[in-house]
C-alpha cells in the first residue's frame, strides 16, 4: 500500500485588496508570509524544528520577494534556522504546486513533515515588475506565435465566446461569488489569522448587485484585439474577473507515521494530483485536461467528487470548465471564489484548500477536487479525502 500525505491544517492571511491603502499594504511580504507561517505553527502545535522542509509559491520574484522569501519568511518568524526552504513559481498555481510538491514528497518517503504555501503582495510588488524591459520569449517562441500571446483579459473574452458565455452570465456569476462569500464568513474564517488589525478579507461586496455590475465597462476592449479576434463580444469587466490582491497562505502535511508520532489529527489526505498545458492563446483552458486527467489517475467519475474549487480567474473560465465537464453548479465554489475573495496569485492555491475543505467538513463530503488555471497555458489539479 501506498504511503498517504496527509493534511493537517491550512491557515491563510485575510486577503487585502492589491493597491496603496488596502489592509495588508503597509506589510511587507517577508513579514506577512513569516507571521501565516508562524499562525499554522502554533495551531498545530508542532515542535518547528520537525520540519523537513518549506516549498513556498511566490509569483512575482523581484524586489522585496526576492531572494527565496520563503527561507527569508521562515527566518523572520524566529523559526529554527536548521529548517531549509524552497520558492517555486507556477504562476496561479504556485501555493497549490507547492503543496502538491509536498504531498509527492511525503508520498515517496522524502519527506515526513513538510509546510507548503505562498505568498504575494500586489500593492507592494506589481504583476509583470519582473519582465520589464527584459525579452521573456526569444526568436525561437516567437517565430512559433509570430502574432504573439495575448493578456488574460482576451483569453478570458476568447473563452466567453468560444462556450457561448453571454455579459450577464459572467455578471450573475460574479455576484453569485460574492453573495456566496458573504454568507459563508463563519466558515472560512476558522482558517484566517489576523495580521495587525486585518482580520477578515477586504474585497467582498456585501452591496453589488446585477445592475451595479452591469455598468462596468468592458475591460480590455482594444481596436487592435477587436480585429484580430472579431468573435469577441468584449464582456469582461472588473467585475466578473478576479481581485488583484495581497496575502498568503501555509499547509501543513505530514506521513502517517509522523501524525502518528506526534499526536497530529489529519484533516484530510492529499491523494491524485495532475498538470496539464494547453493553448497559450486561451491561456486559461488547461482546468479542462488538467481535471479529466486527475479523474482517470484516481479512477473516479466527476459524480464521485462531492465538491470543486475551481479558481475564478473570471468567470468565463469557471463556466465553461463547468459547462465541458457537466459539473453542476451547486458544488462548484460553495464558498465564494477568488472575484469575492481576491486573487494573491502566489498564495490562492492555499485558499482554495482552505475553502475546498473547509466545505467538506460542513457538509460531511467525501471528495473535493480544487484546479487552477495559469498563465501561458497551463493548470494543475489536486484530489483531497476529507477523513473523520
Amino acid at each position: 500500500m501506498a504511503a498517504r500525505a496527509l493534511l493537517i491544517d491550512v491557515v491563510r492571511s485575510p486577503f487585502g485588496r492589491g493597491r496603496e491603502g488596502g489592509i495588508l499594504h503597509d506589510t511587507h511580504p517577508v513579514d506577512l508570509f513569516a507571521q501565516t507561517l508562524h499562525a499554522l505553527i502554533k495551531r498545530s502545535e508542532i515542535d518547528a524544528a520537525e520540519v523537513d522542509d518549506l516549498i513556498t509559491g511566490c509569483v512575482i520574484q523581484v524586489g522585496e520577494q526576492a531572494a527565496n522569501i520563503g527561507r527569508q519568511a521562515w527566518l523572520a518568524a524566529g523559526l529554527p534556522e536548521s529548517v531549509p526552504a524552497v520558492t517555486i513559481d507556477r504562476k496561479c498555481g504556485s501555493a497549490q504546486q507547492a503543496m502538491d510538491f509536498a504531498a509527492q514528497g511525503v508520498i515517496a518517503g522524502a519527506y515526513d513533515v513538510v509546510i507548503a504555501g505562498g505568498v504575494e503582495m500586489m500593492s507592494r510588488v506589481a504583476m509583470g515588475s519582473n519582465r520589464i524591459g527584459q525579452d521573456n520569449f526569444g526568436p525561437l517562441h516567437r517565430a512559433r506565435y509570430p502574432e504573439g500571446l495575448v493578456h488574460q483579459g482576451i483569453s478570458a473574452e476568447l473563452i466567453a465566446a468560444k462556450w457561448g458565455l453571454d455579459r450577464h452570465s459572467l455578471d450573475a456569476f460574479a455576484l453569485r461569488s460574492h453573495q456566496r462569500a458573504a454568507a459563508a464568513r463563519g466558515i472560512t474564517s476558522r482558517d484566517i489569522t489576523a495580521i495587525g488589525d486585518a482580520a477578515a478579507d477586504e474585497g467582498i461586496r456585501h452591496d453589488t448587485s446585477l445592475e451595479k455590475l452591469n455598468q462596468l465597462k468592458p475591460a480590455f476592449e482594444n481596436e487592435k484585439m477587436a480585429a484580430r479576434y472579431p468573435e469577441i463580444n468584449w464582456s469582461v469587466t472588473a467585475g466578473n474577473s478576479s481581485q488583484v490582491s495581497d496575502g498568503a497562505s501555509a499547509m501543513l502535511i505530514v506521513s502517517e507515521q509522523a501524525a502518528e508520532r506526534l499526536g497530529l489529527r489529519p484533516r484530510a489526505a492529499i491523494t491524485h494530483f495532475a498538470v496539464a498545458g494547453d493553448d497559450p492563446i486561451f491561456m486559461l483552458t488547461g482546468i479542462i485536461p488538467a481535471t479529466r486527467k486527475l479523474l482517470a489517475r484516481s479512477g473516479l467519475a466527476l459524480g464521485d467528487i462531492d465538491l470543486f474549487e475551481v479558481n475564478e480567474a473570471f468567470s468565463s473560465v469557471v463556466l465553461a470548465w463547468m459547462k465541458e465537464l457537466g459539473a453542476a453548479e451547486e458544488k462548484v465554489n460553495v464558498n465564494g471564489g477568488a472575484i469575492a475573495l481576491g486573487h494573491p496569485v502566489g498564495a490562492s492555491g492555499g485558499r482554495l484548500t482552505a475553502n475546498l475543505l473547509g466545505a467538506l467538513e460542513e457538509s460531511g463530503g467525501r471528495y473535493g477536487l480544487q484546479t487552477m488555471c495559469e498563465s501561458g497555458g497551463m493548470a494543475n489539479a489536486t484530489l483531497i479525502e476529507r477523513l473523520d
